[in-house]
């Protein structure tokens, strides 16, 4: 059976073989059991319904959002001579008509349909006179408020297909076959049950698509972008995702005039024009299309090597959609977003607008005022996590998979721009990221990262008591509080530090984190924090003494700078005390003493040099209480 069904294949669509994970889902299909299958854009999911179209007798009706995408697969299919036909709002009424009289008299095998038809009761009528072989839902993530594309008329799919008839007389609805690129377990649950899949098999291939190479580059605004842009997709087919209409027209102005054949792509234009860059695209003649996400392209060519966001999307779900339409053949391509917060705006503009979105459960009627602001909610998560994803220094295809709940996602794949840019720390930044640790240590790791930030800095007016009197309060004061956060992202990205789950986000510290605390890992690799645009990054004084110098200090594994700093605040403070210079109380060259020999006991710091029996009574039991157990 198995070589019938590839020569079905080879015979139909030109294919010698199948891909992963499509022929089990094509036997499914075949089967008549319902099925629900994820499958990454560019894995060949289609092929899982238009095979089983080809071979079944009686039409496979394609339930499908996206006008552009529907058009190229009729086209591709009738080019393969496999008769297929569109029902959708760009079509003129003759057209349609035409479609539906083909359809009643078995003269198509595929009617693609868009969901907005299952609110005319002219057109269920209509259904219930074509024999199915298969329901098909494309795009199926639709169906899902969790979704980031949930079209309410995609919830009329349940109770229209029960009222479809079966090609092949059984009693009953006809097979449910539903199909995605992108959902999460939560979304999975939602298709199964809102479309009334009955004992699904559900097939979930893997999301990691290892030729793409993920990177953010972080801009100051429109002006670098469209300096960056030729850059990216020079000799290249690609794709420039833009949140707006107008966005889409400056990015595409900007690449004609650095003489890149370039054209817009949106709702906004004429269909004789959408249809002459679609055509254009997919004959190869023109190179690069800049399309609206909100819009959707639906172009299946095989050899975008470049996929650029030109504004953040609104969820890492349409983001992981868009950036598969790149290396669909399997070379290697470049998905970048361009990322710059102020384009977080245009998302909030689309979350928070007053549009008239109609109520699946009353056709006609607008959601209720509950209804929207549980949907706007939905919607600001996963904006969230979108904006999280983009500030992230961790490996972007680790975040990307783990959110789809991968369960092998690597912690650095080696070819993301963030494990490209991550590097081994000088002595200063191991420094720095030593002091943020043994912040979160000193805190009792109890706290997140607003509160940490502003103890390292010594802002104790809002803390609580406890983070008031560490001896890491005011510990990084000279450092800016949205550098010691970014850092401490970075940290959370590589590892060393974790962060709760919850609304809190709680920070504490990993193995290896506490392992580069304490100087048991003398080193550490950080794919390091981008300072704000626009700003030059402030020229670090010389540290005197200088590390190197320092260095032979210690019999117990190397010098603790984190202490050494700790206690350079506390001589600091006792100087001014006593109105008398820094180095009077002690020298550089005594506290480093201490902090590499860490002595227990007013006997072991009075063997240090440099602390006579005056200092030792006069500062012993003080310095004593700076050095941490252990």
């Amino acid at each position: 059976m198995s070589s019938n069904l590839r020569n079905d294949l080879s015979r139909h669509f030109g294919h010698e073989s199948f891909r992963p994970g499509q022929e089990e889902i094509v036997r499914a299909a075949l089967a008549g059991r319902d099925l629900l299958a994820v499958m990454p854009t560019g894995s060949g999911k289609s092929l899982g319904y238009q095979l089983p179209a080809v071979l079944l007798d009686g039409l496979t009706l394609v339930v499908s959002p996206l006008i552009a995408l529907m058009k190229d697969q009729v086209d591709e299919l009738n080019r393969k001579g496999i008769p297929a036909a569109a029902l959708h709002s760009l079509a003129p009424p003759a057209r349609r008509r035409a479609a539906i009289a083909d359809a009643r008299r078995g003269a198509v095998k595929l009617l693609y349909v868009a969901p907005e038809r299952f609110a005319s009761e002219t057109f269920l009528r209509e259904l219930l006179e074509l024999p199915l072989s298969r329901f098909a839902v494309d795009e199926a993530h639709c169906v899902s408020e969790w979704g980031h594309d949930f079209r309410p008329d995609y919830r009329r799919l349940d109770e229209a297909a029960r009222r479809c008839r079966r090609a092949d007389g059984a009693p009953g609805r006809p097979p449910v076959i539903a199909f995605t690129a992108t959902a999460t377990p939560e979304v999975r649950e939602d298709i199964v049950t809102l479309l009334g899949l009955s004992t699904p098999d559900v097939f979930v291939a893997g999301f990691d698509r290892p030729n793409l190479f993920f990177d953010i580059r972080h801009v100051s605004g429109e002006l670098e972008k469209r300096a960056l842009l030729p850059e990216l997709v020079a000799g290249k087919r690609a794709l420039v995702y833009a949140a707006t209409r107008k966005s889409t027209e400056r990015a595409a102005e900007s690449l004609r005039a650095a003489g890149i054949d370039a054209c817009a792509y949106h709702a906004g234009l004429e269909e004789h024009q959408r249809t002459r860059v679609q055509n254009g695209f997919a004959a190869g003649r023109l190179s690069v299309v800049c399309a609206t996400n909100a819009f959707g392209m639906g172009i299946d060519r095989p050899d975008v090597e470049a996929v650029v966001h030109f504004e953040i999307p609104g969820s890492l779900e349409a983001y992981y959609q868009e950036i598969g339409r790149g290396g669909r053949d399997g070379r290697s391509a470049t998905v970048t977003l361009l990322w710059n917060y102020v384009d977080v705006r245009t998302q909030e503009f689309f979350i928070e607008r007053d549009d008239a979105e109609a109520d699946p459960a009353r056709p006609g009627a607008p959601l209720d005022p509950d209804q929207r602001e549980r949907k706007r909610e939905l919607d600001r998560r996963k904006l969230k996590r979108m904006i999280a994803y983009a500030d992230s220094t961790a490996c972007l295809r680790s975040v990307l998979l783990g959110y789809f709940g991968e369960p092998d996602a690597p912690e650095r794949c080696g070819h993301c721009g963030n494990c490209a840019r991550r590097r081994r720390l000088d002595a200063d930044e191991l420094l720095l990221l030593r002091k943020i640790l043994s912040g979160v240590a000193r805190a009792g790791e109890r706290f997140g990262k607003r509160k940490i930030v502003a103890m390292l800095r010594g802002d104790t007016e809002d803390l609580p008591e406890p983070l008031k009197l560490l001896s890491t309060t005011g510990l990084l004061a000279q450092e800016d509080a949205k550098k010691i956060g970014r850092w401490i992202d970075a940290a959370v990205g590589a590892g060393f530090l974790a962060a709760s789950n919850d609304v809190y986000r709680t920070l504490s510290l990993t193995r290896p984190g506490r392992d580069v605390m304490t100087g048991r890992s003398p080193a550490a690799e950080l794919t390091l924090p981008e300072p704000p645009r626009g700003r030059v990054p402030r020229e670090r004084k010389p540290r005197v003494p200088t590390l190197d110098a320092l260095s032979t200090l210690g019999e117990s594994g190397g010098t603790d700078w984190v202490l050494f700093e700790t206690l350079k605040s506390w001589r600091k403070r006792e100087a001014a005390e006593r109105s008398v210079p820094a180095y009077v109380v002690f020298h550089d060259r005594t506290l480093a003493a201490i902090a590499a020999l860490r002595p227990r006991s007013l006997e072991a710091l009075g063997q240090v040099p440099g602390v006579g029996p005056a200092k030792l009574a006069a500062y012993g039991p003080s310095i004593l209480e700076l050095i941490p157990p252990g």
